[in-house]
């Protein structure tokens, strides 16, 4: 059987939709396919977790009115065909306009820092597979060289058919980026990241230039539905997963009523208040137990079993073994935020294939022959 292994870069945000950006920390050791044994599962659901009516009318949570209660009408044919997949249909030097429909903050009060989830109307004429980025250019000109801002990159946290289902939205999940002073502990907001800041304060009918959508790293093997997919992700590294996640187990997909693999996610965050999109995954969890697993990594909560701070790799290595096999056996293991959680988690599996009488470098370069091997960090 193929295994899928996601991890999100929760190390990166926070939000009540679901932290996207925190380390993990001080957590004891937790997995999460049995979301009642957990006596701590309660309390942050319901002190952190925003529901999808949080997020009003914004999110939609049934097909479009007259369809057959299927999202099937932007597949390809048959629905893993990637021949097909849009590309760069918009450059840097003409960007497609789209407009804000909403912006939300997604995460507690308590959350190092603020993380927003931001629906674009792109109007059906931008659209996307799950897994890929779309591209922001921020107004203005770069005080350093006067020249206009240039592109951001950020990853789409919806599926291809929107949160609304039309096919016609996409949704970014972006941490406001804010320097502070060492010496001052105040913010200099000469120094604050302009196109985070610049969506996170953006209003309902913003228009917004876009390019892309870009990328085919981050794309899932639906070609092979009993594929495990392992998901690591720190703060808002969550993003892509989000879109694979509603494709095989919310919405209803042709992905989804095919998929018989395990979808693994590993997500990094400081504090339960940086949780992000927590009330997706704890409903897909009680609707999918056998095929959804989860396991959070908070930095300022737990500890690792050195006793120090558990960051999004010492919760991977306490899978190492099984996570070994299962890229042994087929799972694709995807990496999305911070590269500074690449070392750790490599240098694991490599101490796994050394055990097991393997040259790491070697089992490497096979996952990636075989496209199971994708990372998209910065």
């Amino acid at each position: 059987m193929l295994s899928l292994v996601v991890v999100s870069a929760a190390a990166f945000s926070g939000s009540r939709l679901g932290m996207s950006r925190a380390r993990v920390s001080g957590m004891s050791s937790v997995s999460m396919a049995d979301p009642s044994a957990e006596p701590w599962n309660a309390d942050i659901i319901a002190k952190n977790s925003p529901t999808a009516a949080d997020l009003g009318s914004d999110v939609a949570t049934a097909a479009p009115s007259g369809s057959s209660g299927k999202q099937d009408f932007l597949e390809a044919s048959p629905y893993w065909d990637q021949s097909g997949i849009p590309l760069n249909t918009y450059k840097n030097k003409a960007p497609f306009v789209g407009k804000v429909v909403s912006c939300k903050r997604i995460v507690g009060p308590e959350a190092t820092g603020e993380t927003c989830h931001i629906i674009i109307n792109h109007e059906g004429k931008m659209p996307y597979w799950e897994g890929q980025s779309y591209g922001v250019i921020p107004p203005g000109t770069n005080p350093k060289n006067g020249k206009p801002n240039t592109v951001r990159l950020y990853s789409i946290a919806s599926t291809r058919y929107g949160d609304d289902m039309t096919g016609k939205t996409g949704s970014l999940c972006v941490r406001r980026a804010v320097y502070v002073d060492p010496d001052t502990g105040k913010e200099d907001p000469a120094k604050k990241g302009v196109c985070s800041n610049y969506l996170c304060d953006a209003k309902p009918g913003l228009e917004v230039k876009m390019t892309g959508p870009s990328g085919k790293v981050m794309l899932m093997p639906e070609e092979n539905p009993a594929a495990d997919l392992i998901m690591v992700a720190t703060g808002t590294g969550i993003a892509p997963y989000r879109g694979f996640i509603r494709r095989l187990f919310t919405e209803k997909t042709p992905a989804g009523e095919a998929y018989k693999g395990t979808a693994w996610l590993f997500l990094g965050v400081a504090n339960s208040d940086s949780l992000l999109y927590d009330d997706e995954w704890q409903t897909v969890l009680k609707s999918h137990p056998k095929n959804f697993r989860l396991d959070y990594a908070l930095s300022r909560e737990q500890t690792n079993k050195a006793g120090g701070k558990m960051y999004i790799q010492d919760k991977v290595e306490e899978y190492a073994d099984e996570i070994f096999a299962k890229l042994e056996g087929g799972a694709h293991m995807y990496f999305c935020g911070l590269k500074g959680m690449m070392p750790g988690i490599t240098d694991m599996l490599e101490r796994v294939a050394t055990d097991k009488g393997m040259k790491w470098a070697d089992k490497l370069e096979q996952f990636k022959k075989n496209g199971q091997w994708h990372v998209e960090v910065y």
